[in-house]
């Protein structure tokens, strides 16, 4: 564009350099005014020393610094094919070149050589358009040898990204110790634990004898803790591999006491620091709705589950049946269980004893075992591999005060000690082997002051006692280490939860539901972008 100024009219010809640049295409072409001819073996190209010294410091250097290039009417240049010179001469005269699937590699090295950075960079963007799970390893090499950033950067990310793809391509098991350690250690990992732990074991059974002495500074890089105890008491807890290393031995004797004792506690010394591992960045929070009344009429199937990052809703699969007053718990931070409830049918409802599993990842409901009592307005909540169900109104509809807790890895119901009172709707909280109740209601819908405490231990003897009066407690979680318990006359709430402390539900949740359940779940987005989990948490 012209431009006024006081005294006259500044003129921009922008075509103008365009225009000479291909004018002194032709004269190349034509071989006017050429001064040297760059050479690659026997073929030669006709050039001119100030265009090509103006577009690359590699030959500014050669022709301007009384080198004997600069004095000499043909130069060799060794590394680089004929064809690779010819596209690169083109590109220094008309700045264009069609880069392919074919020729990428060629004129990146010599637009490497040669010094021509934005050549350089336009062949990164084509290899990264072209990245998959199954070649970014080797594009990691590639990048590694050319010393080409982004496209390191890049190919590393797609590697975290679709890590259980990654892993079963052959270019893992070629992988140095070192560099799978910076893999399975990295916070970006998109992928479960356990295709974690069955990818080292891939690569170390590669090459046993060699990589065996790597075992015990690899397997610290799983993250047990995020395993589900089912897959690590069958394939991991008694592997013959690990079972050799002294080492190994120790970790997993801390995950087992960490995972299926009772008695143990997430504050031990000697867990540091191989529990005591945060999740990998890819996993994020969800929350889920769970049945209730629609509109204050009918209880309704719906299953709702809300994005905090996208600020959204979506639907998943719809209850098995319609529930009044069920309870719902998350465990191993990976499925959702809804257990007991009135079943609600056509003119007539049932109290049941069923148990609904649902599962994130699948987005599928399955039925369960069965809990011993049938009960509805009761409470339930999830400690190591064990789901407790406390209270509730029974078949006779009066107020029950027993409990029985659920082994998820022995898929057995079994009765425990019974509570001193029986409440409706206590909020509940588990914290040191110690299950808490804190107040509830009556049959009338009272509320009742006061806080029961029951010690969860591994045998058979249980221990029940009341604390101390108290008004009637809203809701309860206990969050890294410490309880938190809401206080009201309302009626009581159960607020459970797993990794994060939340009380409020978004602004813009979906209206008209009420006697609902609700679930913070801990999960991620999957590589194939459907929905996969790491935990589940009862709101």
């Amino acid at each position: 564009m012209d431009q006024d100024s006081p005294d006259g009219l500044l003129f921009k010809d922008h075509d103008f350099s365009s225009d000479l640049l291909r004018q002194l295409n032709v004269l190349r072409q034509n071989r006017i005014l050429t001064d040297v001819s760059i050479c690659a073996g026997a073929w030669e190209a006709p050039c001119h020393r100030n265009v090509l010294a103006c577009s690359s410091p590699y030959f500014r250097a050669m022709f301007c610094n009384n080198f004997r290039e600069s004095r000499e009417a043909k130069v060799q240049l060794k590394g680089i094919d004929s064809t690779t010179l010819d596209r690169m001469v083109l590109y220094v005269y008309t700045g264009e070149v069609h880069i392919t699937a074919e020729n990428v590699l060629p004129l990146m090295e010599a637009a490497s050589m040669l010094q021509y950075p934005k050549l350089f960079e336009a062949c990164s963007s084509y290899l990264q358009g072209q990245l998959t799970p199954s070649n970014c390893l080797g594009m990691i090499r590639l990048s590694e040898i050319l010393s080409c950033e982004t496209l390191k950067k890049k190919a590393r990310e797609v590697a975290l990204t679709y890590f259980p793809e990654v892993a079963a391509s052959a270019d893992l098991k070629e992988l140095c110790a070192l560099e799978l350690r910076d893999y399975l250690g990295d916070d970006g990992l998109c992928g479960e634990e356990e295709k974690v732990f069955e990818a080292l074991m891939v690569w170390i059974k590669h090459d046993l004898q060699a990589r065996k002495r790597y075992m015990q500074e690899l397997f610290k890089q799983v993250r047990l803790q995020y395993i589900h105890p089912a897959f690590f008491h069958h394939f991991i807890a008694n592997d013959a591999l690990l079972q050799s290393s002294p080492s190994c031995q120790t970790i997993l004797e801390i995950a087992k006491r960490q995972m299926f004792s009772l008695y143990s506690t997430t504050s031990a010394p000697d867990l540091q620091p191989p529990w005591h591992v945060p999740p990998r960045n890819s996993y994020q929070d969800f929350l889920m709705l769970l049945g209730g009344r629609k509109d204050n009429q009918q209880t309704t199937r719906d299953v709702l589950l809300y994005n905090p990052q996208t600020d959204q809703w979506q639907s998943l699969a719809k209850l098995p049946t319609r529930l009044y007053k069920a309870s719902a718990v998350t465990l191993h931070r990976s499925t959702v269980y809804v257990l007991g409830g009135m079943a609600v049918g056509v003119g007539k409802s049932v109290l049941s004893r069923k148990v609904y599993i649902f599962s994130l990842k699948f987005n599928h409901w399955r039925l369960g075992q069965p809990m011993l009592a049938a009960r509805y307005s009761h409470r339930s909540t999830a400690h190591k591999n064990f789901i407790f169900s406390i209270g509730g109104v029974g078949e006779g509809q009066e107020v029950m005060s027993s409990m029985e807790r659920y082994d998820s890895i022995s898929n057995i119901w079994e009765s425990m000690a019974s509570m001193p009172v029986g409440v409706l709707h206590p909020a509940v909280a588990v914290k040191d082997q110690r299950l808490y109740l804190f107040g509830g209601e009556d049959i009338m819908q009272n509320p009742v002051r006061l806080i029961q405490k029951h010690v969860v231990q591994d045998g058979d003897e249980n221990d029940q006692e009341r604390v101390r009066p108290r008004r009637a407690a809203r809701g309860a979680d206990c969050h890294r280490g410490r309880l938190h318990k809401e206080d009201s006359c309302l009626r009581p709430s159960v607020q459970q939860i797993c990794q994060v402390c939340r009380h409020e539900r978004p602004e813009d949740a979906p209206r008209g539901h009420s006697d609902g359940e609700q679930a913070v779940c801990d999960g991620r987005a999957a590589a194939d972008h459907g929905l996969q989990h790491r935990g589940l948490g009862l709101l």
